[in-house]
């Protein structure tokens, strides 16, 4: 035997002493679900009121943050539509029974049953045991190797991503009012957003409204300075409300000096601007990607069946090995109607949630499984200056009643009482005040450190001068 293969073997032994010796520290049964977003929260949560009584199971949910993001909103973080806070629910809040573990997973072993977790300002490793596992772990941004994205493109996809564009923005106008700047104010005040999906759109609509509205408190600046670009790559934006609420969206956001260019795909990006497919290059301090996702990293390495690096599962959101769960957006879902997939959208992310809950009941506890089966309700969209467009039930809606139904049901999906008076308040108090033009930064104050007898010194020093 070689010595690679007698130290890898060696390895793996001591990895499956490793997880005896935790699951023999307690007979409980152990289940493990990694991500805290819709799907695995709602997992959580379903648990927390059933399964997580008995004293036989214990259930850990690991997260990254230690709060629940409630993505849709997020848009409205960075247009300073809503407070930061409002959008985010403590997990700890939210879960009485179910443990909680801030933490990043590095790695998921299948065969000896363990997850590694990081956690810490050292970032130390914990190997937790399981014995049912529920992938919840979402999607990351891709950049699809494009040149200039990774080092220089903002994105969509956390609160402090939202934080972080909403400072960028108000740092561009405080650059562009100076005198110094005069002759360059183009590209500090072009702002580009690529992908026009909802994330896109959503986004272009509130810096649009956002940079608008601030404009008029910088003495030297203009509305007419201003130029917001969507680039997407299809023919229509919103692909998937249709092409009559698309062009509807396209139309809207025209008028509000938005540009939109279609069939169009960013080629690039340099310390000058944007480089697109066309061969045009739009000078740019922003460029805002929310053009694509890939399934999570980790997901790499199990020897689970995939399917463009999601794992499929069957119509009870079983993977392809024992005891292994997946769901939301690093799942192929089957849909039994169509024979096509189910889309990675949230309102399908929490019922399966609720599901894999179920089935991990009846697995435990006996019982029959139930299959996912879902039919969407709908989608909205919010395009800016209280007007959306939306399909519920097949029936399209746009205007002021879309952008009331997006409001409506998305506060009534926020987790918590407390979180939805809050957005309900910040959002008329957005009716009757103008957009807060403060930047979030997290620089700590400046500091010095003077012996004490110095003091003396620089003070009778200062003195003579005077």
């Amino acid at each position: 035997m070689h010595l690679p293969e007698l130290v890898r073997l060696q390895t793996d032994q001591q990895k499956k002493r490793q997880r005896l010796s935790l699951m023999n520290a307690s007979k409980k049964t152990r289940i493990l679900i990694l991500g805290g977003g819709f799907a695995g929260l709602h997992a959580a949560m379903r648990l927390d009121d059933t399964l997580a009584r008995f004293p036989g199971v214990e259930i850990t949910l690991i997260n990254r943050d230690n709060f629940f993001l409630f993505t849709p909103m997020l848009h409205e973080v960075a247009a300073s539509d809503l407070d930061l806070s409002n959008i985010v629910s403590p997990v700890r809040q939210l879960l009485k029974r179910v443990h909680f573990f801030a933490g990043e997973v590095e790695s998921i072993d299948l065969e000896c049953k363990l997850v590694r977790v990081s956690h810490g300002s050292d970032r130390h490793y914990h190997d937790l045991a399981f014995d049912h596992i529920v992938i919840g772990v979402g999607s990351i941004t891709n950049f699809f190797d494009i040149p200039g994205l990774a080092e220089r493109a903002l994105t969509m996809k956390s609160l402090g991503d939202a934080i972080h564009l909403r400072n960028r923005l108000i740092a561009l106008l405080e650059e562009a009012d100076t005198e110094c700047c005069a002759d360059i104010r183009g590209p500090l005040l072009t702002f580009v957003v690529a992908g026009g999906g909802f994330a896109g759109v959503e986004t272009v609509a509130a810096i649009n409204d956002f940079v608008r509205h601030a404009v008029r408190y910088y003495a030297n600046l203009r509305e007419d300075m201003l130029r917001v670009v969507l680039v997407h790559p299809g023919a229509v934006i919103l692909p998937e409300l249709g092409d009559k609420l698309g062009r509807y969206a396209q139309k809207k956001l025209a008028k509000r000096d938005v540009e939109v260019r279609v069939q169009t795909r960013v080629a690039g990006l340099t310390e000058k601007g944007v480089e697109l497919s066309t061969g045009e290059l739009i000078e740019t301090a922003a460029l805002i990607w929310t053009a694509g996702t890939s399934p999570n990293p980790v997901l790499a390495t199990l020897p689970c069946e995939k399917e463009r690096g999601r794992l499929k599962v069957n119509d009870m959101l079983q993977a392809s090995w024992p005891g292994v769960w997946a769901l939301g957006d690093c799942a192929i879902v089957p849909d039994g109607k169509t024979g096509n997939s189910y889309p990675p959208t949230a309102q399908h992310a929490l019922r399966e949630g609720k599901v894999v809950a179920h089935n991990l009941i009846v697995s435990v506890r006996g019982g029959a499984m139930k299959p996912f089966s879902f039919s969407t309700i709908g989608q909205l969209a919010a395009i800016g200056q209280r007007a959306g467009v939306a399909n519920i039930f097949g029936i399209n809606f746009s205007g002021f009643v879309a952008w009331w139904l997006w409001r409506t049901i998305y506060l009534s999906k926020l987790p918590r009482f407390e979180k939805k008076l809050r957005v309900a308040l910040d959002w008329t108090l957005d009716l009757l005040f103008g957009k807060d033009l403060v930047q979030f930064q997290t620089f700590r104050a400046p500091t010095i450190s003077i012996k004490e007898e110095d003091m003396g010194k620089r003070s009778s020093t200062v003195s003579a001068v005077n």
